[in-house]
């Protein structure tokens, strides 16, 4: 969703019965007063499943949403021996968010809920996952603040 211009919305589960599980991410876009836009897409767990899927990008390449901003977002999901290295182009930060389950990272061990900000390495490898679903952010520079 791009609230652009200014959009009211809210967020809530359904179901009575079930818990929901959510990650409310922001990237706070390049330029402003652009028109409002929403977009949905559902991406399987088959075309995640031991690799890094594009789903973010500014000119919504390969199928992905698209977004007002030089950031690309990727989704994995890793069990096993399933692995994948992720080179970072230079000049680029990563943020890496653990949206479930456990994984190695470069020899560190993170389990959901974790983050971890990129900020010196130039290549990434992720395996050992345990049920792990990850969502990594890569980022121009200027992107990162510190707050």
């Amino acid at each position: 969703m791009s609230a652009g211009t200014g959009i009211r919305h809210s967020e809530f589960n359904a179901s009575r019965e079930e818990s929901v599980h959510f990650l409310q991410i922001w990237i706070v876009p390049d330029r402003e007063g652009v028109t409002p836009r929403y977009q949905q897409q559902h991406i399987a767990e088959a075309d995640k499943r031991g690799r890094l899927r594009l789903i973010i990008a500014p000119d919504g390449a390969d199928g992905a949403l698209s977004v007002y901003q030089d950031a690309r977002v990727y989704a994995g999901c890793f069990n096993g021996a399933e692995q994948q290295r992720f080179a970072l182009p230079a000049g680029r930060y990563a943020y890496l968010q653990v949206a479930r389950g456990a994984l190695t990272v470069n020899g560190e061990r993170l389990a959901e809920g974790d983050g971890a900000r990129l900020r010196t390495v130039r290549e990434l490898e992720f395996g050992e996952g345990d049920n792990a679903e990850v969502l990594l952010f890569d980022l121009r520079a200027h992107e990162l603040h510190d707050h």
